[in-house]
């Protein structure tokens, strides 16, 4: 890990400074870009390895341009310029703190989401409907965090724009019902956790159809609840749709990486292969927990063991997707065993497919494992 810049300093000619992270008076200056400061090492810290070392530049260009005025000089700084360097500064502190999120890295999302925030206010003003998917980031992260006080107010000025905004998208509602519905699920609310995450599907069916795998996390959202409430059946029946959307998405991207053209193509980034990767092994642990405790129902085992071919099947599929073939060739040989205790499995053919092409490029030799 590359250690951070650190300079310490007073409040130079009376202009107050103040943390990044918690807007307090400031001590530490950052020597590289020398306009981000922090009221300690820990704040810095915690500030260069989540976003800070990626946009100290740019934080610079941004902070110490110099006003409009009708003389250009050679500090001049247009400012449709500066806002398009603040939006850039926006998504890439955006696309930081939701892989943190995916990560389950939630002390390291709210440095790059409060960064987020600041430019989003900047650029829409501090009531646009625009802030809603950084304070659900940020609400998440507390969530995440035990915070749970703190992801409260985040969903409140949430909601409060969107009250304000009446037109807003679906994919915003969506997003808003689901962090609710995982708040009060935290809170142990059920009824109201559940009632958030129906909506959170309806949305999401609107925006993306019924068969997406964003609907399907819904799904699986609301499963992982009923589990909370020990209702078994609910669960399965949820998890088997949620498996087969999956499932299904999984055969059409590996269809699509079998043209020539598409075999470099990247579909998953490393925390969304993570989070895709949780998602399965908890069905397919949920499965293996039901087999365990009715060994002998034999419907059970029937569908338990159909289920956990489509769920290795899936994270063969994933891994291979993810350049991890050693992980897709022990997951597609266990998809293979499991077939073969299903009679008349659809899909047999295409499960020793992968496990052979995998093989296959396990035997190149320029190839090298993660």
């Amino acid at each position: 890990m590359m250690s951070i810049p650190i300079f310490p300093m007073a409040n130079p000619k009376g202009r107050r400074k103040v943390c990044e992270l918690c807007q307090k008076p400031a001590y530490l200056q950052c020597t590289k870009c020398r306009v981000t400061f922090y009221c300690n090492v820990a704040h810095q810290q915690a500030d260069w390895n989540s976003i800070h070392e990626k946009v100290c530049e740019l934080l610079m260009s941004i902070r110490n341009s110099a006003p409009f005025t009708c003389f250009p000089t050679d500090g001049y700084v247009h400012p449709l310029q500066n806002q398009k360097r603040l939006e850039h500064l926006m998504e890439l502190s955006r696309a930081a703190a939701k892989s943190w999120v995916t990560e389950g890295k939630y002390s390291e999302a709210v440095p790059a989401a409060q960064l987020c925030l600041r430019c989003a206010i900047e650029i829409y003003g501090p009531g646009d409907v625009e802030l809603v998917p950084v304070y659900l980031l940020l609400a998440e992260a507390s969530i995440g965090l035990g915070s749970l006080s703190e992801a409260e107010n985040y969903l409140s000025q949430a909601q409060w724009m969107v009250l304000k905004n009446p037109g807003c998208s679906w994919s915003v509602l969506h997003l808003l019902h689901r962090t609710l519905g995982c708040l009060y699920s935290a809170t142990g609310d059920y009824s109201s956790a559940l009632l958030h995450f129906a909506n959170d599907v309806y949305y999401a069916s609107e925006e993306f159809g019924l068969d997406s795998v964003v609907t399907a996390r819904g799904y699986f959202l609301m499963a992982n609840v009923f589990m909370k409430q020990e209702k078994p059946d609910i669960v399965n029946s949820l998890y088997s749709e949620v498996a087969s959307t999956w499932h299904a998405h999984l055969s059409k991207l590996m269809e699509f990486n079998s043209q020539k053209e598409h075999e470099e193509a990247q579909y998953f980034d490393l925390a969304q292969c993570a989070e895709v990767n949780r998602m399965l092994s908890v069905m397919l642990e949920a499965q293996q927990q039901d087999v365990n405790t009715d060994p002998a129902d034999s419907t059970t085992l029937s569908y338990s063991i159909g289920q956990r071919v489509l769920l290795f099947h899936s994270l063969a599929m994933l891994w291979f997707l993810c350049n991890d073939h050693k992980k897709a060739l022990d997951f597609g040989r266990k998809a293979a065993e499991f077939s073969q205790q299903c009679q008349h499995s659809s899909l047999t053919e295409s499960i020793q497919s992968l496990v052979q092409q995998t093989e296959t490029h396990l035997k190149q030799p320029s190839f090298t494992t993660n």
